[in-house]
């Protein structure tokens, strides 16, 4: 990590990784404590599918460092529960900060990101190419979420679905 701080002063919750790739505004929104995930019918959605997707795992939600929440952990990988994957780079990035952050601390697991209702999943590896796209990443949440006001709201397909629909086009 040449131009980023060190490590240790630019650590985030892998959430806002994803919203990196979905919403700059939607970042910077969450970033300042603004969110509406809590009214959402898609947020809801989600974490029904997380408690009862994989019951008989035994190492689900586990939080590190009190910063990053990884859906289920066993002895190779971590894993993350999606409810779809028509935001597949965004979630692939999440699961890419969170292989790079245990690797920060001396681990190395595989990723698997799945996709219950379509019955897939993606197993995924962090390479050196993702190593650097992570480390840009990290330093373009710094950029956006240290602006004082929030990006402006652009029109996306996902828009009608997003907890943040009535705030940016209400």
């Amino acid at each position: 990590m040449e131009d980023i701080q060190e490590f240790s002063e630019v650590k985030f919750q892998g959430i806002k990784i994803n919203y990196l790739y979905i919403c700059k505004r939607k970042l910077w929104l969450f970033s300042k404590n603004i969110t509406f995930e809590n009214a959402s019918e898609k947020v809801l959605l989600g974490k029904i599918l997380h408690k009862y997707s994989y019951p008989k795992e035994n190492t689900k939600e586990v939080l590190i460092d009190n910063l990053i929440m990884i859906d289920i952990l066993s002895d190779g990988s971590i894993r993350e529960v999606k409810y779809s994957s028509k935001m597949k780079e965004a979630d692939i990035m999440q699961v890419m900060y969170y292989l790079y952050y245990l690797k920060q601390k001396g681990i190395q697991k595989q990723g698997i990101i799945n996709y219950p209702k379509e019955k897939r999943k993606e197993v995924l590896k962090l390479t050196p190419e993702y190593e650097e796209k992570v480390e840009q990443a990290l330093k373009e949440i710094e950029e956006v979420t240290a602006k004082s006001t929030p990006p402006s709201a652009t029109k996306q397909k996902i828009c009608k679905s997003c907890a943040y629909f009535e705030f940016c086009w209400g």
